[in-house]
């Protein structure tokens, strides 16, 4: 997908989304991507051109919503959108009322990501609520966090465990990794039966995440000496180019190993991938939309600086060992011009809007409030300009009709709206 703007930008019809036009947080997390190269700078600064990039400032994350530490505010009268809700009430639909109660129930976003994210997991609702409540320093919230990726351009991840066949693959071939994991504990994986097999691949985990410092920084390094004097093959085949480029950003750390026992995923622009309760993954690189519910719980064991709850994570964890296709996450086609991803969760759901130019369409109504987000192109209506980077709150079963000039490029955005 190519981020570019328009010539020709109009407005949206419905006098109400001109007052609800959003101005939404940005975090400068370091692992983001620097100044304008950083797709939640440009964006931001499209849509708002008095909006100033520092080409030496990491630009991470937009978070459009209501969560405390980002929230989003309603640009004409300049109040948080949390308070215009409490407000205004009924914009959100019967149906998330009733879920939720009167609060937005997802957090959307755009990750811009430079250099890897934390190895990690989000723990389930009752986990959370737990969690908060005995550690509220560290967890600050008592919600779930199930969240949707889709690939704005290449977007690289590690998700999930490998296969068992993979698995054993790796611990056989690679003995940098059996010895800082253990030969007695490398064994029993081995010679495990499918009844066994994942309590084996937890011990193994728990092993290679609490190991020592010393001795996973020394077998890191005597494994990338190996591979760099090993033939082509080798090198493609144990993604060298891979570790190097993880072990460069976090020399030493135990999660570079991680490559070997988690998926390796490649998302071109419009793929997906889900990621429920206690599911292991990490961000390498790339720019993608997100939804999540509205959390920001995150258990790190690896390839961060921040806090390493390990005990935790290695024992929450679902070790189910599947290949990589099965981490793709499809969306369906409602009409000709939109798709939606529906995860197995009432907090949110994401649909794709594009509407090619000289076209006209009718966006389809949502029976909870939603959020939009315009990613290429614009639209015409009359009272509201809708071109790239633009973020609107949309009251429940509020529709509009947009519609574009012939010499736009394809209208894209993006829509979060509750799931229930």
């Amino acid at each position: 997908m190519v981020f570019s703007g328009c010539s020709t930008c109009s407005f949206i019809s419905q006098s109400f989304v001109t007052n609800m036009e959003l101005s939404c947080a940005v975090q400068h997390y370091e692992w983001g991507k620097a100044g304008s190269n950083s797709v939640v700078a440009v964006l931001r600064q499209s849509a708002d051109p008095t909006f100033l990039i520092d080409e030496d400032k990491p630009y991470a994350e937009l978070w459009m919503g209501t969560h405390v530490n980002g929230p989003s505010i309603v640009s004409l009268d300049n109040v948080l959108l949390s308070d215009w809700i409490a407000r205004n009430p009924g914009s959100l639909g019967k149906k998330l009322t009733a879920t939720f109660g009167q609060q937005l129930p997802f957090l959307f976003k755009i990750l811009s990501i430079n250099k890897a994210l934390s190895i990690q997991a989000h723990p389930s609702l009752d986990h959370a609520q737990e969690l908060n409540q005995k550690f509220p320093h560290l967890y600050k919230d008592a919600n779930h966090k199930p969240e949707l990726a889709i690939a704005l351009t290449k977007f690289e991840a590690l998700c999930g465990f490998r296969s068992i066949s993979d698995l054993k693959k790796h611990l056989q071939s690679i003995p940098e990794l059996s010895t800082v994991i253990g030969d007695s504990l490398v064994s029993k994986f081995l010679e495990s039966d499918e009844e066994n097999v994942q309590n084996q691949l937890k011990q193994c985990f728990k092993a290679l995440m609490t190991a020592e410092e010393s001795l996973v920084e020394s077998q890191l390094l005597s494994l990338i000496s190996r591979l760099e004097s090993s033939d082509e093959n080798s090198k493609t085949e144990y993604q060298l180019d891979l570790l190097k480029r993880i072990h460069d950003q976090f020399p030493g750390d135990v999660g570079c190993f991680g490559i070997y026992l988690f998926n390796y995923i490649v998302l071109a622009p419009g793929e997906a991938i889900y990621l429920g309760a206690n599911e292991i993954h990490s961000y390498i690189s790339g720019d993608c939309v997100e939804c999540m519910a509205c959390s920001d719980n995150v258990v790190r064991a690896g390839l961060t600086p921040k806090f390493k709850d390990v005990e935790t994570l290695c024992s929450m964890l679902q070790y189910n060992a599947e290949p990589p296709c099965k981490k793709l996450f499809q969306s369906i086609s409602e009409d000709s011009n939109t798709s939606i991803f529906l995860p197995p969760v009432p907090d949110f759901a994401v649909a794709v809007i594009k509407v090619g130019n000289s076209s006209e369409y009718q966006l389809i109504p949502r029976d909870s409030a939603s959020i939009c987000i315009v990613v290429q192109g614009c639209a015409s209506g009359e009272n509201l300009v809708l071109k790239k980077g633009k973020v609107i709150f949309l009251n429940a079963n509020q529709s509009m009709t947009l519609k574009t000039s012939q010499d736009s490029e394809t209208f894209v955005c993006f829509q979060a709206f509750c799931n229930c």
